[in-house]
């Protein structure tokens, strides 16, 4: 998917039912964290850049 700009983005895929390659995350806000700095997202879509994900840590952030 893309952000509004048309950069890549991470989205979260609730129903599990969109195509492509997906990344499994813990639904903690650390295991976010440290998949971030490690830059796991990129390597684990085999994406060469960096991703927006702003989509994925509004989701976390939300009750």
């Amino acid at each position: 998917m893309t952000d509004g700009a048309g950069l890549p983005a991470l989205v979260v895929d609730v129903g599990r039912c969109m195509p492509g390659r997906g990344a499994w995350l813990h639904p903690d806000p650390r295991c976010f964290e440290l998949a971030e700095r490690r830059r796991a997202f990129p390597r684990a879509l085999r994406h060469a850049g960096t991703l927006d994900a702003a989509a994925v840590e509004a989701y976390l952030a939300a009750p």
